[in-house]
């Protein structure tokens, strides 16, 4: 059995992806308001939960340090539906 440490995130990891998933869905012109809304806030507590869980943390640092303006979420983020389902409509 592995060790639990690879199981769950350390607070610097969660602090690092809770840091990325605010970068992304500015970048991705969330509205927040809309977000939250959506089930009643559970959706948005489900997706920094993937988010904290996520495999893709450095490339999602290098697409969010590459991105140029607003931009719809990359393939590999586990929230990018429910990203673009929140978007800004002036995004």
């Amino acid at each position: 059995m592995p060790p639990s440490t690879r199981l769950w995130p350390t607070l610097k990891q969660v602090l690092r992806r809770q840091e990325l998933m605010d970068r992304m869905m500015q970048t991705s012109g969330v509205d927040v308001l809309t977000a939250v809304r959506v089930d009643g806030g559970l959706a948005l507590i489900e997706a920094r939960a993937k988010c904290r869980f996520c495999l893709h943390e450095g490339a999602c640092r290098d697409w969010l340090e590459s991105s140029e303006g607003l931009q719809m979420p990359p393939g590999f983020c586990p929230n990018a539906s429910f990203l673009r389902a929140c978007r800004r409509e002036d995004s």
